[in-house]
Formats: structure tokens, sequence, C-alpha cells
């Protein structure tokens, strides 16, 4: 009989790598088990139509923690990751436009022009933000304190408080605002632009199935504003290869330390000996003993359907019901055999505005009815798309002269009322993103060779996101920090000794930034250092 694993982890995406590499690269017998075919989970690149590869999920590098990058050495795992020569372009409806690069000059007179007064707001906005970025920043990479866990815990959340010291009281006031505010509100305290407010509203739509008016949105828009990439604070840059290429250099790291990664192993049950973890068994019946697992799904996922539920608190039962996961996106790749000809900038040839962000979102009344066609359960008929094609900067990725494109567009409900279902109205709703570039760019639709088309139900299904949520649950305040995925539970640890959570449900939540597997990595280890310095004989 083989001898047990150190740790055995559920889910081969990238936290769940993250969490393997630190583990292994400190001597321990690590094994992980990821479902699909290949690792990764929503930050891996994949052939969609012949000569057209392009990232599944997750598009843009912005989020991966510089820690993360630097510790584990990525970049000398082959991980190469570019700016992009502009940050975002909005094509407007009446002809004009709005085009960020780092010429801030610039984009201020365009400011301006649309709308006197709003350059001063931006950089008052620019101010706000980058005061407050740093050090909410740095408190993503503690663990928080567990609520109701006594004496030691209140000692660890009011420590956790202090950390606001960092911040002048005006930070201290704007960060209050990013908590409890509006997108809408936050925004209208800066700008009186539409366009301004509907770009950066689109922040606040994120994976995130609410109207720009719903109280706490603004920090869906703040949590989006971590943005690093190539050490420029609040940058998007692109891996080169798409964004399987983190996930591979990852992985690289976790097998060179003695990792064994197996594909195509899906977990069926997490196994216990006297109420403590003991290990896995596979849907195949194979049975895998470990001191210690680690599950990188969504918390929903490992309290429902992983673990005797009768192992776990009524607390944490009655929480994980009501869990909410619901990020209304709908995700597509597209083949192009040209690039858009914007009628506010014409021509197909490649130009700074191809190399950017290009947003749909002309305004907050455009996201806020966005939202309402889709709440009822159904989906916008003008949608919110943020378009990334790749291709301009990454030639590895489309066939020479024609392009990829990665479209994310907001709101489409996970559940369609009436009886109906994804499957049947999958085309249909991708249309209706299609039609809105079209609006901005008339030749874009008869350039889409091929396309992709991922539903909440599709993404659910194929990736294990529960209700197609792109961040393993809502970013909203009583899912955040030490709520986060419950309280008293929010440690990385769960109700049961030895089972750990390392994913976009723990803290700080969701996007491809490496910081959940990298804190829980450092749990565990605190816990086997505890646990050999209590064992007999020493």
């Amino acid at each position: 009989m083989s001898h047990p694993l150190d740790v055995a982890i559920i889910g081969g995406g990238h936290n769940g790598l993250v969490t393997a590499a630190y583990l292994a690269r400190k001597g321990l017998s690590v094994g992980v088990y990821e479902a699909r075919s290949s690792i990764g989970g929503a930050a891996v690149t994949e052939e969609f139509h012949p000569g057209f590869r392009n990232s599944v999920c997750s598009y843009l590098v912005g989020l991966l923690s510089p820690l993360v990058i630097a510790e584990l050495g990525l970049h000398q795992a082959g991980l190469q990751i570019v700016q992009r020569p502009a940050d975002d372009f909005q094509a407007l409806p009446d002809g004009r436009y709005l085009l960020h690069t780092s010429d801030v000059a610039a984009y201020m007179r365009q400011l301006e022009s649309l709308c006197p007064g709003d350059s001063t707001g931006y950089q008052a906005f620019e101010a706000d933000l980058a005061e407050v970025v740093g050090p909410v920043n740095a408190l993503m990479n503690r663990t928080p304190p567990n609520l109701g866990g006594g004496f030691p815990s209140l000692i660890d959340a009011i420590s956790a408080a202090l950390e606001t010291r960092a911040l002048t009281a005006h930070g201290q006031v704007v960060l209050a605002r990013l908590m409890t505010m509006s997108a809408a509100d936050f925004l209208g305290h800066y700008f009186r632009g539409e366009a301004v407010k509907g770009g950066f509203g689109w922040l606040s739509a994120v994976g995130n199935f609410q109207p720009p008016t719903a109280p706490g949105t603004a920090y869906v828009l703040l949590h989006h504003s971590f943005g690093e990439s190539s050490s420029q604070q609040a940058a998007w840059g692109h891996a080169i290869g798409g964004m399987g290429a983190i996930s591979n250099a990852i992985a690289k790291v976790a097998r060179g330390a003695g990792t064994k990664i197996e594909t195509g192993a899906r977990v069926a049950r997490i196994t216990t000996r006297g109420g403590i973890a003991s290990g896995i068994v596979l849907t195949d019946g194979r049975e895998i003993a470990a001191r210690r697992v680690v599950a990188n799904v969504n918390p929903q996922i490992l309290y429902g359907s992983l673990i005797d539920p009768e192992l776990l608190p009524d607390e944490v039962k009655s929480l994980m019901a009501n869990y909410r996961n619901h990020s209304a996106t709908l995700r597509m790749n597209v083949a192009l055999s040209e690039l858009p000809d914007f009628k506010c900038l014409p021509g197909t040839r490649q130009g700074t505005h191809h190399c950017g962000s290009i947003l749909i979102s002309p305004s907050l009344g455009y996201l806020e009815q966005a939202y309402d066609d889709a709440k009822t359960g159904s989906w916008s008929r003008r949608p919110a798309v943020e378009m990334w094609i790749s291709s301009t900067i990454d030639d590895t990725l489309a066939p020479p002269g024609q392009h990829v494109a990665s479209l994310f567009c907001q709101h489409f409900h996970k559940q369609l009322s009436d009886g109906r279902n994804w499957e049947d109205h999958r085309e249909e709703a991708a249309d209706a993103a299609i039609r809105v570039i079209t609006e901005a760019a008339p030749n874009f639709a008869r350039s889409v060779i091929s396309r992709k088309v991922l539903t909440p139900s599709d993404l659910e299904r194929e990736f294990g996101l529960s209700g197609g949520d792109i961040f393993h649950g809502a970013l909203h305040f009583d899912q955040l920090f030490s709520m986060r995925p419950t309280p008293r539970y929010a440690d990385y640890r769960t109700p049961v000794p030895g089972l750990y959570l390392c994913g976009s449900g723990a803290h700080p939540g969701g996007g491809v930034t490496g910081i959940p597997g990298r804190n829980a990595a450092r749990e565990i280890l605190h816990d086997l250092r505890a646990w050999r310095a209590r064992a007999p004989g020493r």
C-alpha cells in the first residue's frame, strides 16, 4: 500500500496550482486532481477553430499577484506578460470616442471636450483610488480574522482594523464610500459626462449581476482597480500564449518541486476518519489517502457535494444554502477575418484603439437597462460588452492577417424564465452581443469566421463555476473578508479538521490573482508546523 500524500488538492485551476507549488517547494508530497482534460480551470488557452487559439474564460492579466510571480519565479518558468498600447477604447453612439492610453494629457483633453470639468474630476478620481488601493491591496495578502471565535479572534480583528491607519483621514472616507456606495453615486461625485461614467461603471458590472445604482457596487469597481501588470499599478496586460500560459508556468514550478498533477481525475467525495479529512475518492473508484485535503472549488460545491453534511455545523449549511453565485456573464471567443472598422475611427488597419479593451458601455443608463432586461430571467437585448483582440499584440494566437477576440458580456441571467433553457437560446443571446459591436463597427458581424459561446450554464458545466459565477461567489459586502465564504471559517480552514479552501470562494475573492492559493498554503504550513510541534516525542 502506498504512503499517503501530505496534501491532496481538488482542482487544477490556477489557485490550486499555486497552493501546490508553495507546499511542494517546502518538501511536502502533493497531488493535484483536475476533472478536466487540461489544467488551468478558467485560466486556460484552447483552440476553438482551426488555427485560432485564445483564452477561454479569463483573458487579461492585471490582478495576478506580483508576490506570486516573484516567489514562484514564474517569469523564469516561461511566463511573459506584455503591456497593451491602450487601456480602453469607447466607441460612442454619437460618433465620438474616448481612447485611454498612457498619454494622460490626451485622455484628459478628450474628457474635457465631451464634458467640461471632467478632466479635473478624473484627476481627483485617480488620486483617491491610488490612495486606497495600496493599503487595501496589502490586506488582500492577509488571512482574515474569524468572527465569533472568542478573544483571540477579537484581537485579530482589531489588528486588521488598525491597518487602515496607513490611510489618511481622507483615504478612510474614500474607502468607506467605496465599500458602501453604489457605483453610480460614487462616480457621480467626480464626473458629469455619461461616457466616462459608463466606462468606469463597466468595472462595477464585471461578473456582478447588479445595476450600477445598487449600494456596494462601488466596491466591485475598486476590486478591478487592483490591476498591476509589469509593475504598473492599475494596468492590465496580456500573457503571451493566453491565460493558459499563467497556469502552465505555475504547473511547471509545481511539477519541478515534485507535485503530481493528474487530469481527467474528477473527485467524487472527501473521505474522513474520526471526523478528520483523510483523503479523496475519484469517480473512477480510486482512493487517494492524504494527511491534508485542499479544495479549489466553489465553497457551495465543497460543502454541498463533497463532504458528509453530518460533519458540518447547521450555521454553515444554512449559509451555504443561501450563498450567492450569479455573475450573469456570457463569454464568447470569435475568429475574425479582419479588424473592426469603427465609424468613429475608420479603417481595418491596426491602430492603437484596436489594442486595448473595446467597451460598449456608453452610460450608466445603458448598464442599468442591461440589468433590467435580464433580472427576471432573460438577457440584455443590448448587452454591455468588453472586447479584447489579443492577436493585435500576440501573433501566436491566429493565422497571419487574421485575429481572435474575447467578448465578455453582461447581463445574462443564469436561469431563464418560462421554461426556457440556455441550450436553445445560446446563439440568440450571442447575436445580441455581436449586434451592439456591429452598430459601432459595421464590418464586424461579417468578419466573424467562427465563434465559441459560453452561457452561464456552459460555464457551470464545463468549468465547475456554480451558477456561472466567475468569482466562486458574489463580491458583495456580506461575502467578503471575514465573511467569505462564511463567518468563523474565513481563514482558509473549514469545519472539518485537515480540510482547507484555496480557491476564489475564499478571501480575497475572484480574478486570476493566485492570492487565495498563496494565503491558504501559508495557513496549511502553519498548521503542519504546529502539529509537528505537538507530536509525541518532540
